[in-house]
């Protein structure tokens, strides 16, 4: 399995697999033809249906300025590809002389055609959690944090600790902001609002609620309006474990060093997840972004609780597991509706997930390799109208309702 550095990516939104992707893509094949004079790239699948949207024309453009660079949204389809698939093509004096086909699988990774995967080397010799679990009990390791220090190094805390100073930068920009996010649905910024709105008869649970989806929609916001986030795992289900790692932290009263335990537990499952499942929207669904965001918040604070390590599974196991077969419609091809509010909503489920995980982990029958296949396999199922096109669900019913579309193409 992967370093957890390859999950945590400090960059800027609104979409890992959509902008992220594309531009480290757009960079490599730039490096490798500088005596190109113009650049074109087509798109497919769902980064042709909702590259607009998502802004993957605009970042190409600006990685390959200042030459100029066509962008095709093609209808074809790429048998056996994933489906954010792209072809660059270099060109000289009316000429092409280069071609290079990727694909954009999630969380800013990529994958280029015939060529060794680029994503980075191995770290970890256990690519399960049962195997994780049965070695941690033969070495008499407690905790899942302490697995990944022994396999990463001490120097993981320091890179840990930058990913937490740009979660909790990414929080407080969310918070100081108003007014209307880009792209056309007119959706007000609501982080700042909901933290406002204490109520002098308000219950704890309540205060709970208002305060975690507060943090969860100012990340959100902030990738939604082309600010820097961190992928955990995607762009679009990047205000989940910031959420609960910020309330946690400011209602135990507890120091950095927890929190970055958490974040590497976390960091464990999401790895687990891309490995053997997809963190890709387009490939599996909603459920594999919001849905694995969920499990690693949910063993996150399973962790930092001071849970076993069976705790910690079923924890994350129950979060992802009623996740499963959410679909990914956004509205318009934005990272928008029902992205951002759906990123609210997990981090209360990440919660509930893993207080059920104290008194019930005893009494569990599903693993948590069990259900990340589960949802690997109900992602491949899902209906193409259901994963990141725009195609079906929410984003049909707002377009009919209005006839028209929300993101037209100039």
């Amino acid at each position: 399995m992967k370093s957890i550095r390859e999950l945590y990516k400090i960059g800027k939104g609104p979409s890992s697999s959509h902008t992220m992707g594309p531009a480290r893509a757009a960079e490599l094949f730039r490096q490798e033809h500088p005596e190109a004079d113009a650049f074109q790239v087509i798109l497919y699948g769902s980064l042709s249906k909702t590259g607009i949207g998502h802004g993957t024309d605009r970042v190409l453009q600006e990685v390959l300025a200042p030459l100029p660079t066509e962008i095709i949204f093609s209808r074809e389809n790429v048998p056996g590809s994933h489906p954010n698939t792209l072809d660059f093509i270099a060109w000289k004096d009316g000429s092409e002389i280069a071609r290079l086909r990727v694909e954009s699988i999630g969380g800013g990774d990529i994958r280029i055609e015939g060529r060794k995967d680029v994503i980075g080397e191995e770290v970890y010799p256990e690519n399960s959690f049962a195997e994780i679990a049965d070695y941690c009990k033969w070495r008499y390791i407690s905790t899942l944090s302490e697995y990944v220090e022994i396999n990463e190094g001490p120097e993981i805390w320091d890179f840990l600790a930058e990913v937490w100073a740009a979660m909790k930068k990414s929080i407080e920009d969310g918070l100081n902001a108003t007014g209307t996010l880009p792209g056309g649905l007119g959706v007000q910024r609501k982080a700042k609002y909901l933290l406002q709105q204490e109520l002098a008869t308000e219950v704890p649970q309540v205060r709970e609620c208002r305060i975690i989806c507060a943090y969860a929609y100012a990340v959100s916001e902030q990738n939604a309006d082309n600010g820097t986030i961190v992928t955990a795992p995607t762009c679009g289900a990047c205000g989940v474990l910031p959420a609960v790692l910020r309330y946690f932290q400011e209602t135990r009263h507890v120091g950095d060093d927890v929190i970055l335990r958490g974040l590497a537990t976390a960091g464990i499952i999401g790895s687990l997840t891309k490995r053997n499942a997809s963190i890709s929207g387009a490939e599996c669904g909603c459920q594999a972004e919001v849905g694995t965001a969920c499990s690693m918040a949910a063993a996150a604070l399973a962790e930092m609780y001071g849970l076993n390590i069976d705790q910690v599974e079923y924890a994350a196991e129950m979060a992802m597991e009623h996740h499963l077969g959410l679909t990914c419609d956004p509205i318009g091809g934005l990272v928008q509706i029902p992205c951002i509010e759906r990123n609210a909503v997990a981090a209360m489920r990440a919660m509930n997930a893993c207080n059920l995980s104290y008194f019930l982990c005893g009494t569990r029958n599903i693993s948590y390799d069990m259900v990340c296949k589960a949802m690997y396999e109900t992602g491949l199922n899902l209906s193409h109208q259901y994963k990141e096109t725009s195609e079906g669900g929410l984003a049909r019913m707002y377009d009919r309702r209005r006839g028209r579309k929300v993101i037209k193409s100039t």
